[in-house]
């Protein structure tokens, strides 16, 4: 099972660890991406801080984190598992998972990057301000980078599995699995009911979503189709109603009545 994140954009900077080596992260097939996309960063964000706050989404007090993209050749990197911070790597808290979870995060959970394509949660990555929806000069949008190249690297890392997919809608922009696959892709979304009536509340999307992934390696379920992970997830006490098979998949929908 391979279950795909989508990033935060709270990142904890490390304080101090050795630089970046794109070489050394998992996945190496998107090397050559990774370094377009670091490179236009990094010379946007040293040549042209204004532009770089424009194309960032930046705020007048938040120029520092201009300043730090340009430095993300030489910044300290940490571990990911521990540097994407935001409501779902909170509730997930890779940090308190047992070991034998840990390992299964290892093997089974990547997170969707702007800058990196795929991250796995050992990968040593220094923190970064880049959105899944940015343009930058020279390149061009981030998403037609990674639409090009993700796709062999998420099915390589799948393998036989089922393909778990929480991704919000920008990162899944990113890649969007074949038909081929579709039998084995689930997507989730989490929907508050109240007085009769459901909708999605995004923190707590992202919260719940968090729960169920630490639920899923702490319990060491392997469903390999969508009707078995609907049956795990029952089990260990959600909600959930299956839909109809699609060209992209099966969705759950998890119900929660309690935020």
């Amino acid at each position: 099972m391979l279950i795909l994140l989508p990033p935060s954009e709270g990142k904890t900077a490390p304080r101090r660890g050795r630089p970046l080596d794109l070489d050394a992260l998992s996945s190496p097939g998107l090397g050559a991406a990774r370094r377009s996309v670091l490179d236009a960063l990094v010379e946007l964000c040293s040549d042209n801080p204004v532009k770089a706050m424009e194309v960032l989404g930046l705020g007048p007090t938040q120029a520092g984190l201009v300043a730090s993209n340009a430095a993300l050749a030489s910044l300290p990197t940490a571990r990911a598992d521990a540097l994407y911070t935001g409501v779902l790597y909170e509730a997930l808290d890779f940090a308190a998972l047992s070991p034998a979870a840990k390992r299964r995060a290892t093997a089974g959970v990547r997170t969707t990057s702007a800058l990196f394509g795929l991250v796995a949660p050992g990968d040593r990555i220094p923190a970064y301000r880049l959105s899944g929806d940015a343009t930058l000069p020279g390149l061009g949008s981030v998403a037609g980078v990674w639409r090009d190249a993700l796709g062999p690297a998420v099915e390589e890392t799948l393998g036989a599995g089922l393909l778990v997919d929480l991704r919000s809608g920008t990162y899944a922009a990113f890649w969007r699995p074949t038909p081929d696959l579709a039998p084995r892709v689930v997507g989730v979304r989490v929907l508050h009911e109240h007085q009769g009536r459901r909708k999605v509340v995004s923190h707590f999307n992202k919260a719940t979503k968090g729960r169920i992934v630490r639920a899923l390696l702490e319990d060491g379920a392997k469903p390999r189709t969508p009707t078995q992970l609907a049956e795990a997830l029952r089990r260990l006490g959600w909600d959930v109603e299956q839909g109809s098979p699609g060209p992209r998949g099966t969705q759950l929908d998890v119900v929660v009545s309690e935020l």
